[in-house]
């Protein structure tokens, strides 16, 4: 199979590309992602048909969809961020644009891509993290991507961390991504810079002396320049990755651990600090082999690069 399309569905944009086999992008289009839940599905065929008519040798699509796949790939089974609840999603794309169609998460799309072209391209068994707003994730294992028996394995952010802990959105307590998160990391810096003004001058300057809207930008700026409270903020989040991923190593021994997401954009004030914890924490210590921790490499493109190849397997 030669060019597919791949389309990495937001809550607030759709960007589809034609992918060749390499995993670059040779063209693209995005448009906002509609209020309305049909409208969705109907702006995802519309950018397909974009890009075929540009390039008519397209023989498939790969979309990238929040939320829960069933196994089939068809049926987005719960997408909250889109309002998508058992949406035949491959059926309805494939009627409009008459091409064969892979629905995936999203999630597990940039993951596929890191490994097939991007940071794991050397590795058969790696795990993906992606740090935003909320932390997602995809694992690969002896080159397949996992999915598990219904098809919604990887949904690592809702590890339960600490029993009866923070509310989540999942409606659950105590998630990782409460902890982890980009959302933690605004917390931390909010909470740290309010119950210690003097100490947390520097990011307090950086929003006009206002510890209640802190955002990661300027905690960014502030560990950037060598602020020691900002840098206690990134090492809580990092204490809190490294955990987490000592018990992902547990129980899937993979060979890397590649950081992606927003948060992941920090670089080395983030990649450092979780090496060190990853290191505290796994299991067995010294005494066994330790997995890679490496940041993503493919960027804004993984979402794109890894639908329109896992297209290829439909």
């Amino acid at each position: 199979m030669g060019l597919t399309i791949g389309v990495d569905v937001g809550g607030t944009k759709i960007a589809a590309g034609v992918v060749d086999e390499s995993g670059r992008i040779l063209g693209r289009t995005r448009v906002p992602t509609p209020a309305d839940p049909q409208w969705a599905v109907d702006a995802i065929a519309q950018a397909v048909r974009e890009l075929k008519e540009q390039h008519p040798e397209v023989s498939a699509v790969g979309v990238g969809a929040p939320g829960y796949i069933n196994r089939e790939r068809s049926t987005v089974i719960m997408a909250p961020n889109i309002a998508w609840e058992n949406e035949p999603l491959k059926s309805r794309i494939e009627e409009l644009t008459g091409l064969d169609t892979v629905v995936e998460n999203d999630a597990n799309c940039a993951a596929w891509a890191e490994f097939r072209f991007g940071a794991a391209a050397e590795h058969d068994d790696m795990v993906m993290i992606t740090v935003g707003t909320g932390i997602g994730g995809g694992i690969v294992l002896e080159g397949r991507l996992h999915r598990g028996r219904f098809g919604v394995a990887g949904e690592i952010g809702h590890l339960n961390m600490v029993p009866d802990g923070l509310p989540c959105g999942c409606g659950g307590r105590g998630c990782w991504e409460q902890y982890a998160s980009g959302r933690s990391l605004r917390r931390y810096g909010r909470e740290k810079a309010a119950a210690d003004p003097v100490a947390g001058k520097r990011m307090l300057d950086l929003n006009d002396g206002v510890a209640e809207t802190i955002r990661g930008v300027h905690i960014t700026q502030a560990a950037e320049e060598g602020d020691p409270l900002a840098l206690e903020v990134y090492a809580e989040v990092a204490d809190w990755l490294g955990r987490g991923m000592a018990d992902l190593a547990a129980l899937f021994d993979p060979a890397v651990f590649v950081l992606g997401g927003g948060v992941s954009d920090a670089g080395s004030l983030l990649l450092d600090p979780v090496s060190k914890a990853f290191e505290k924490y796994l299991t067995g210590g010294v005494h066994r082999p330790r997995a890679e921790v490496v940041l993503a490499s493919m960027g804004s493109a993984a979402g794109i690069a890894g639908a329109g190849d896992l297209a290829r397997t439909a």
